[in-house]
């Protein structure tokens, strides 16, 4: 069975969930997405921190914290951004970080996010 997790964040446009869990697991994935539902226009390094915030977000609402991350996907629309984002995913997540692929692709859904972040975690209560 799953559940959708209540991250306070607007509901999406498109048919999809923030945050969902089914059992010990959290399936969540997140861009720069402000509470009104608009894109942060801004830099990656702000878009980035935006975005791994809604990932302590998602974890605390389902009662987990950012240690709980096992596997996260990272899409970036230009290369020159990894470093900060390595920066920045150092702020947020700690060894043993969690199991990471860094994509780079053409373009993400919104024309002005740089970042797209997809992630699972396991919580055990």
């Amino acid at each position: 069975m799953k559940n959708q997790i209540d991250m306070g964040l607007p509901e999406p446009s498109q048919p999809f969930a923030w945050a969902i869990s089914s059992g010990e697991f959290l399936f969540t994935t997140h861009g720069p997405v402000l509470a009104d539902g608009r894109i942060l226009q801004g830099s990656t390094a702000d878009q980035a921190h935006l975005t791994f915030q809604h990932f302590q977000s998602a974890a605390k609402a389902a009662g987990g914290s950012m240690d709980d991350y096992v596997q996260l996907q990272i899409f970036l629309t230009d290369r020159a951004d990894v470093a900060v984002v390595d920066e920045i995913y150092r702020l947020y997540f700690r060894p043993p970080y969690p199991n990471r692929a860094t994509v780079i692709v053409a373009g993400l859904v919104v024309p002005e996010m740089n970042i797209e972040v997809t992630g699972i975690a396991r919580i055990v209560r």
